[in-house]
């Protein structure tokens, strides 16, 4: 509650302050909602938007289609088809979670991607457990925004760079709109979405509710999903605005388990885990405020907070055990339950000027950050033996921890215009992180502590030369990093071993590229990308003396990705009648990635083997997304063949382990359906169908929660919505 009363008393304060400076202002035609706004349909963010600097970056906008993505299913392979290079691992058909990651980057819950709603964090905790357990309906998204590279200067940690959901507005024509979205499709799939906005005065307000569950694809899968928004803003004056924000999202999820080699050759629609359920709730409340001094100067600040918890209850052990009735105990085995509740505070505050240096503008951006976040981690408690969602103890937790991170970070860049058609940007940002870790480990009996205090500087330069109003070279290089984690401190499965001493990985980033298009028929941006990434954390499959096979969670060594990103559109109809009313669009969007490691070895059974050459893990050498899109007035529709090349799930590049938790992830193609058909005006049908050749496929392996083992991708299925918006 502190955290909350600071939150109101700043922004209060602020308000003030600018309401009384305001009456001796003349009225302003800026747009004051800057956080990231929607100001065409180009493909890439503009060089200056609000208070953020985009100029020399690798960028791309994404605009939420239902014609174009499964946006009832929240299939993420589908909206983030256009932007090359995003891996996203399918750990079920449900779109509960996202798991995205780029250039040789971990997808797990996107631990590896600053994640951010309407410009302020969801991770759960960015510092110590940056895993997204947060997911909106994708159905309630205006735009996604990213940025690779170079993110590190403005947004802070992650080599994956950051990712940005805008979710919509009320319609500011009129005091009530409503829209609602109804659902069904196989495997029991339902899906709500229902939304209500508008503008009365200075006020404007939006705000959803979407449930969604369903039985899922392999059996004992079951989901039920609620996820709830609302946003009112109060434009005080012509000036500036402050808008509160609160969001949750949670469910309970049936988790199937992994399955082995053998058991995924007979049939990937399998089960042997009904017991092991997992729940994550996350509550953010937040305020933003936004002020223009002048055309010229535009401050905002947000504050916000994670609220939180992260559930599950399983019986783990290796995927070839099933979970059977103990005979002699006469019951199911106790299953283990591991807790963490999470409570993190942000303020940022950002200003924007403009300014000229000689006879052009330059423009600088700058801003603090302060970040208080508490991890309490509760894990290998021992459960009851029933089987259903039940987080009660027969014996007390094993692993008792208290994680606490303070972080103070400031930042700038300044675009300096040195032509009409060249800039030069640089930046930096310096990064204080503050951690205290206490609590017991194993079984209780080992007290831990652990204390530092970590220093961040980072330097980057960005470049970009306009060759004429259409096309434009962009390069830069930025430093990044990626904070020692609490996860690292010890596994909450048991075939899992820390390395103790794991180290903060540095490195940086490269981007040379060229994006524009040609009139209205032709898109494109190729770029290449180097990312050095030093101390790169990792798991090793690793044998002891008594033959048995663990994981081994280190510092692996150091990694090199680099490759070439490339996207192309061309309209097929208007190339030949730019006049029409309807279009033809075939896009492709491909990514060669080269991860390898430069350094690094491991002793396994005594022998030291150099890791030198591997392949960074769940990192494929093709990406290859191709899609052809028709719309006219009414109808937009979208079928589109996606590629992943093979791939490892360790540093050591298995090629089999009798658990399934590492090897080969083989390559494979899966082929979706959209199509969205407006009618009446205010109504519309949509239907998704997706692995529509129903191909045998998994894109990952994985040591712990939900497997351990091979999680198969969903098959076949589809969904039919109904909606309506007035």
């Amino acid at each position: 509650m502190k955290h909350l009363y600071k939150m109101l008393l700043a922004c209060a304060f602020i308000t003030g302050i600018c309401q009384a400076q305001a009456q001796t202002i003349k009225k302003d035609t800026i747009k004051l909602d800057s956080v990231i706004i929607k100001e065409s349909r180009s493909k890439n963010l503009p060089d200056v938007l609000g208070t953020y600097i985009f100029s020399g970056k690798k960028t791309n906008i994404i605009y939420a289609d239902p014609g174009k993505a499964n946006l009832a299913g929240n299939v993420a392979r589908t909206l983030f088809s256009q932007v090359p290079g995003i891996n996203a691992w399918e750990m079920d058909g449900a779109g509960l979670q996202l798991n995205i990651g780029t250039r040789g980057t971990d997808m797990h819950r996107s631990i590896e991607t600053n994640i951010r709603q309407n410009g302020y964090n969801t991770n759960s905790d960015i510092f110590g457990y940056p895993e997204n357990h947060y997911n909106m309906p994708f159905q309630a998204i205006d735009e996604v925004q990213i940025v690779r590279g170079s993110s590190a200067l403005q947004f802070g940690s992650q080599f994956g760079g950051m990712v940005n959901f805008k979710i919509k507005e009320g319609d500011g024509t009129k005091a009530f709109g409503f829209e609602t979205e109804q659902s069904a499709g196989s495997n029991r799939f339902l899906n709500s979405y229902n939304a209500i906005g508008g503008k009365v005065g200075k006020v404007s307000y939006y705000a959803y509710f979407s449930a969604r569950s369903g039985d899922g694809w392999r059996p004992d899968a079951a989901f039920n999903y609620h996820a709830y928004y609302a946003n009112i803003k109060y434009q005080f004056n012509n000036k500036g605005s402050i808008a509160f924000q609160f969001s949750r999202s949670d469910y309970v999820q049936q988790i199937a388990g992994g399955l082995t080699d053998a058991q995924y050759s007979i049939t990937s629609r399998q089960s042997n885990r009904f017991r092991n359920f997992f729940n994550p709730v996350i509550n953010i409340p937040a305020i933003l405020f936004n002020y223009n001094f002048s055309r010229d100067t535009r401050l905002e600040v947000s504050s916000h907070m994670v609220i939180g918890e992260r559930n599950s209850v399983q019986f783990i052990a290796p995927s070839n055990v099933s979970d059977t009735l103990n005979t002699s105990l006469k019951t199911f085995n106790p299953r283990q339950v591991d807790r963490d509740h999470y409570t993190g505070f942000t303020t940022e505050a950002r200003l924007l000027h403009n300014y000229t240096l000689g006879n052009l503008k330059s423009t600088l951006s700058g801003g603090v950050r302060f970040f208080d976040g508490l991890t309490k981690r509760k894990q290998k408690g021992l459960g009851t033996t029933n089987t259903d969602f039940d987080l009660s103890l027969t014996k007390d937790y094993g692993i008792d921890l208290r994680l606490h991170t303070l972080n103070y970070a400031a930042f700038a860049e300044n675009i300096f215009r040195i032509t009409p058609k060249f800039s030069i940007t640089p930046g930096v940002r310096y990064e204080v992180i503050k951690t205290d870790m206490s609590g017991v480990i194993v079984n209780r009996t080992v007290p831990v502590s652990y204390k530092n205090t970590r220093n961040f500087p980072l330097f980057g330069t960005g470049f970009q030369y306009q060759a004429n109003n259409n096309n434009q070279l962009y390069a830069n290089i930025s430093q990044a990093y990626r904070p020692y984690i609490y996860a690292a401190v010890t596994p909450a499965d048991q075939l899992t071993i820390v390395d103790p001493d794991m180290k903060d990985s540095r490195g940086y980033s490269v981007d040379l590229g060229y994006r524009g298009h040609i009139k209205n028929i032709f898109t494109f941006d190729v770029n290449g990308f180097y990312v050095y990434y030093g101390n790169r954390a990792g798991t090793l499959t690793t044998i002891d003396a008594a033959n048995i096979t663990h994981l081994y969670l280190t510092t692996v060594g150091n990694a090199v990705a680099k490759g070439i990103e490339a996207y192309g559109e061309l309209s097929l109809i208007r190339t030949f009648n730019p006049r029409s009313g309807s279009d033809l669009r075939l896009f492709n969007s491909l990514a060669y990635t080269h991860g390898r490691y430069t350094s690094g070895a491991i002793n396994n059974s005594g022998n030291n083997v150099s890791l030198v050459g591997h392949k960074l893990e769940g990192t494929p050498d093709w990406t290859n997304r191709t899609g052809l899109t028709y719309l006219n007035g009414s109808i937009t529709t979208t079928l589109q063949i996606s590629y992943v090349s093979k791939n490892f799930s360790d540093a050591n590049n298995t090629a089999f382990n009798p658990t399934g938790a590492t090897g080969i992830v083989p390559a494979y193609h899966v082929v979706d359906w959209a199509f969205n058909y407006r009618f009446l005006k205010s109504y519309h049908v949509n239907f998704n169908l997706n692995n529509l050749l129903n191909a045998k496929y998994f894109t990952r392996r994985i040591n712990m929660y939900p497997g351990p083992g091979i999680l198969p991708a969903d098959g076949i299925s589809f969904n039919l919505g109904l909606g309506m918006k007035i």
